[in-house]
């Protein structure tokens, strides 16, 4: 009996195997599967497809409703190299959400709802070559190292999002960098804008939509294109004083001029002290010299000797 049921197991688990097998390898429901590429845009999806066949390279996960990509499933899918999730409600942080989809090429993650990009997010993709955050208006911040492993990024797009400052060497240490999209942000043109206004000018890269990479912020500065604001920001930071910086320097100046007149009066004090405890001293002198001469004539007038010893003495 437990001859027949060896093999009868063993049949099962093959069974059981390629079951599972083409249920891994199937189709997601609603969506176009072609060689090496799974479709499933506008499908209304409201989680990630756990049925993508791990052989796929391009999947496209357009205009649905995903809130969140689930890191091991899509780590799964190890030879992916284009990633399409524009217009979904992706939020998550992404720290390493992508850490094993090395082979990643293009990434559109663009029309969600991220708030923040940190070193972790990308890191591990490290053949990237574009990628897509444009609107995300919840998007605030890109640390300043977020694309430090991502040295063959050519395009890249934050466009229409909530960004007010990136710093350039966010950008500038990006050796195959050749586009650059900036448009439709709240960029605040304060004097710790003016490093990245100079190297947008000098950068020589394609800004697209060029014309509406302008200031939000400052008031005075608002509507100004971002390339044009540098001569601006140069008066106003570097030259320009505002009616505080004068204010403060009076300041500074009225405290430098009593603390001066204070040390000058104190010299002074100290010079009379010491002029008088001088003349005192001299007074005392003169005094002592003095009364020596009267006590020797009082003496010599006492004196018992006769007034001829006196002379011979």
């Amino acid at each position: 009996m437990s001859s027949s049921n060896g093999p009868r197991s063993l049949r099962l688990v093959f069974l059981f195997g390629i079951v599972l097998a083409s249920k891994v390898l199937s189709c997601p429901p609603n969506c176009t599967c072609q060689y090496l590429e799974v479709n499933c845009t506008g499908k209304q999806l409201q989680e990630y497809p756990l049925t993508i066949p791990l052989d796929t390279r391009q999947l496209i996960l357009a205009a649905n409703n995903i809130s969140y990509l689930p890191s091991v499933e899509l780590n799964f899918l190890t030879d992916l190299v284009y990633l399409d999730c524009r217009e979904n409600h992706i939020g998550e942080d992404l720290g390493f959400t992508f850490i094993s989809v090395v082979k990643l090429v293009y990434l559109d993650l663009s029309a969600n709802n991220l708030t923040r990009v940190t070193f972790t997010s990308f890191s591990q993709l490290t053949n990237l070559v574009v990628l897509k955050l444009s609107d995300n208006p919840n998007l605030v911040e890109i640390e300043k190292d977020s694309f430090a492993n991502n040295s063959w990024l050519r395009h890249l797009d934050v466009s229409r999002t909530g960004l007010t400052f990136l710093d350039t060497s966010t950008v500038s240490d990006l050796p195959n960098l050749k586009s650059l999209g900036l448009s439709g942000n709240p960029w605040n043109c304060s004097c710790s804008f003016l490093e990245f206004s100079i190297w947008i000018k000098e950068s020589g890269l394609n800004f697209p939509d060029a014309e509406n990479i302008s200031c939000y912020s400052p008031s005075e500065l608002r509507g100004w294109p971002v390339p044009d604001v540098e001569t601006q920001l140069h008066y106003i930071c570097l030259t320009h004083l505002y009616q505080w910086d004068y204010i403060f320097l009076g300041l500074v100046g009225f405290c430098i001029f009593s603390a001066g007149t204070l040390a000058a009066w104190l010299a002074g004090i100290c010079a009379v002290l010491y002029e008088f405890h001088t003349a005192t001293g001299e007074d005392d002198a003169d005094e002592d010299e003095e009364e020596e001469p009267r006590w020797q004539v009082s003496s010599l007038r006492t004196s018992p000797w006769p007034t001829s010893l006196q002379r011979e003495m």
